[in-house]
C-alpha cells in the first residue's frame, strides 16, 4: 500500500479555522468519487505554535498509479485551485506501507 501524506499552513491566520473545516470537507467528499483512493483520513490541528501545520491529509493508494490517477481527478484537481489561493506552505511524503 502507498500513503501519502500531506500537511497544509494557510496565509491569513485569522480564517485559519473556516478555512480548515472548508478543506477538510472537499477533501473528504474525495472518498465518494476518487475509485482508487482506498482510505483517507483529514486532521485539523489543534497546535497553536507558530512552526505548526493547519491540515493534515493521510491517504492510502494501492499503488503509484492509484495515487497518480488521484491527483489529477476533476475533485482533487478542484481542491488544488482552492488551496493555491489560500496556502503559505505544504509538506508532502509519499511511502510504502
Amino acid at each position: 500500500m502507498l500513503r501519502h501524506i500531506v500537511m497544509v499552513k494557510f496565509k491569513d491566520r485569522d480564517t485559519v479555522p473556516r478555512i480548515s473545516e472548508k478543506v477538510k470537507q472537499m477533501l473528504v467528499n474525495l472518498e465518494e468519487t476518487v475509485e482508487s483512493l482506498k482510505r483517507m483520513e483529514v486532521g485539523i490541528n489543534i497546535n497553536t505554535r507558530p512552526a505548526a501545520f493547519d491540515v493534515v491529509l493521510t491517504a492510502d493508494f494501492d499503488n503509484e498509479e492509484g495515487l497518480n490517477k488521484y491527483r489529477v481527478h476533476p475533485g482533487h484537481v478542484k481542491v488544488l485551485d482552492y488551496l493555491k489561493e489560500v496556502v503559505e506552505k505544504t509538506a508532502v511524503v509519499d511511502y510504502w506501507v
